[in-house]
């Protein structure tokens, strides 16, 4: 029965793992069909979301069967309680990622960031994809030392952030205002990706040492 208890507890961590590969694959291809105004591109990243949806339903269906089933305590408790935290970030980066497609099919035929603004948000869709394939291996190996580099990682989407909010704040900007809207927002999809990359962190380390403080801070539910 353990062997069965722990087998149930691996394959939460498995299914969370793969939602980091979905959601890691859904923000770059956001990224591309946003700098690259590819309409297709956007409409699949749009329609895969269902799947990262229901990733999380099951994810979370499996964990309450296990505490209902199983009582579990102590660590075996974190990890499930951990596990339902998780998916529920991993929902929430997927969510972003489809808001980065809305906004690339909404400017379709044009390209929704103006040329000057192209490699800032090619970085922001970089980093956002390292964070994903990084929260994957924490999630895997529980390592503490990495899942502090999330933090790390966050910081720089900040630091793009802000540069995208110092152009548009900027004596010389002189884009609409339709367009200063959506590269605003656009910007802001990224930085809460990432704020959600350090919620996950901040589980794994509550699943391993029990405390809460331990990195980051936990991503408000936006």
């Amino acid at each position: 029965m353990r062997d069965l208890f722990h087998s149930e507890l691996d394959q939460l961590a498995e299914r969370l793992q793969e939602m980091c590969g979905l959601v890691g694959a859904a923000m770059g291809s956001a990224t591309r069909a946003l700098l690259a105004a590819d309409l297709r591109l956007a409409e699949s990243v749009i329609a895969a979301d269902v799947q990262i949806d229901e990733a999380q339903r099951e994810l979370d269906e499996r964990a309450v069967a296990i505490l209902a089933r199983q009582a579990p305590v102590a660590t075996d408790l974190r990890v499930v309680v951990a596990s339902l935290r998780m998916s529920s970030s991993l929902e929430r980066m997927g969510d972003l990622a489809r808001h980065v497609a809305l906004l690339a099919r909404l400017r379709y035929p044009h390209k929704a960031v103006p040329g000057e603004l192209e490699l800032v948000f090619a970085e922001m869709g970089a980093t956002a994809q390292r964070i994903a394939s990084k929260a994957g291996r924490v999630i895997a190996t529980r390592d503490l030392a990495l899942a502090a580099e999330l933090a790390k990682d966050d910081d720089a989407l900040d630091d793009l952030h802000r540069q995208v909010f110092a152009a548009v704040s900027g004596e010389g900007w002189s884009a609409s205002p339709e367009t200063t809207a959506d590269i605003t927002l656009a910007s802001r999809f990224y930085e809460r990706y990432g704020d959600h990359a350090v919620s996950l962190a901040k589980r794994i380390s509550y699943l391993v040492t029990g405390d809460l403080d331990g990195i980051g801070e936990p991503a408000p539910t936006v």
